[in-house]
């Protein structure tokens, strides 16, 4: 399989529209998890929908990738990597229900800066005082939106902190399956895991929809795989510590997204937090893109 050329406008390109479509999960995560189209539905439930119909929408793509299968999955790995992602977004859904969607997008920004601080304990990874300190900005743009004092906290926001936590660790096993197995592959096989899970965790709180209800999930899932596939394709044809940065346009459209729907506008800590949580992660991401280009250039 010859690899992909760079094209970083491209690049730049499908990364946008994968944010619009993250963005779009999480605001059809929140129609389902309050009362707008009926019966507020269990974060759990909306989960299935997302891998359902993501599972869906991939295996009618399975004809034009197929050929990129190299059938020797790494079970163990996908298994791990699938329960940590499928907790993350569950929670993730169970947060927009409560708190702003620019607030539970920008704290799930945290997944990479809690990456990093896994890799240290999983990966023997070094970390050296700007990776710390961009870890440690974060942290505080998180404590921020928390609001941790008695008159504002906000318990909820907790779920979009514990969602960052879990996809953190998923970064940690999509690493180690990165390079051995085919995107598509690992998209199928993650979506075909979860989709397994899941079954079994929503029978235990399955509530029949109302039809926009089926709408929504399906849209959820639908728009979870299209995003997955702009966002595996951007990382192929551009460096991942330049083409990541444009990732963060996702808390514009979420933060849009509130404002067009619910009426929701971010408040002055919203915007001090959320821009102190993009602070860390675009130093982290400038860290490394640096410590890429010191290693290419030596080897």
């Amino acid at each position: 399989m010859e690899p992909t050329p760079h094209n970083p406008p491209m690049a730049i390109a499908l990364m946008l529209t994968a944010t619009v479509f993250i963005a779009g999960t999480t605001l059809l995560a929140k129609t389902l998890g309050t009362d707008t189209l009926g019966p507020p539905t269990h974060p759990i439930q909306i989960t299935f929908g997302r891998f359902a119909f993501a599972w869906l929408a991939l295996v009618a793509m399975l004809p034009v990738f197929y050929r990129h299968l190299n059938m020797r999955p790494n079970l163990g790995l996908h298994a791990a990597r699938t329960t940590c992602g499928a907790g993350g977004v569950t929670l993730m859904f169970a947060a927009v229900a409560f708190i702003p969607l620019s607030d539970a997008t920008a704290i799930s920004f945290l997944n990479p800066i809690f990456g990093m601080i896994f890799a240290v304990f999983f990966l023997s990874e070094r970390v050296g005082p700007w990776r710390w300190a961009a870890a440690a900005i974060a942290l505080i743009g998180a404590m921020i939106l928390l609001r941790p004092n008695p008159d504002s906290f906000r318990p909820e926001a907790l779920l979009a902190l514990g969602a960052a936590l879990a996809l953190g660790l998923e970064l940690i096993f999509i690493k180690k399956l990165s390079g051995r197995e085919a995107p598509f592959q690992i998209l199928l096989i993650n979506n075909s895991m979860g989709l397994c899970l899941i079954s079994v965790a929503v029978i235990f709180v399955w509530q029949a929809p109302t039809l926009h209800q089926w709408y929504a999930m399906v849209g959820v899932g639908v728009l979870m795989a299209c995003a997955q596939i702009c966002f595996v394709n951007a990382m192929k044809r551009a460096d991942a510590s330049f083409v990541v940065v444009f990732s963060y346009a996702t808390l514009i459209f979420a933060a849009l997204y509130d404002a067009l729907i619910f009426d929701v506008f971010p408040d002055h800590i919203s915007i001090i937090g959320a821009c102190t949580i993009l602070t860390g992660a675009l130093l982290l991401a400038w860290r490394e893109g640096r410590v890429r280009l010191s290693a290419d250039s030596r080897a």
